[in-house]
């Protein structure tokens, strides 16, 4: 079966065999890059730790970097207000 075409209202949907084939493989292909990714991502972490650096510490370093100095600075000052009132 080639071609499937479906009346839905007034709109037609024609889907093909080639098309949905091609959408499907691109987004396994995508998949596999993602976890490419992750591996090396990894990897560099494994690298990282076997040189002495504390990965926890790495990753938020890396995730403070995504964010605005200004959205940084916010927080933790809010974090030390909390910490004075806790008595740290």
């Amino acid at each position: 079966m080639e071609d499937v075409i479906e009346d839905e209202g007034q709109a037609q949907y024609k889907v093909t065999a080639g098309e949905l084939r091609q959408f499907v493989e691109r987004y396994e292909r995508l998949d596999q890059e993602k976890k490419d990714i992750a591996d090396a991502q990894k990897e560099v972490m494994a690298e990282a730790k076997g040189r002495g650096y504390d990965t926890k510490v790495l990753r938020k370093l890396i995730a403070l970097r995504k964010r605005e100095p200004e959205e940084i600075s916010e927080e933790e000052a809010i974090l030390e207000l909390y910490r004075e009132a806790l008595g740290m």
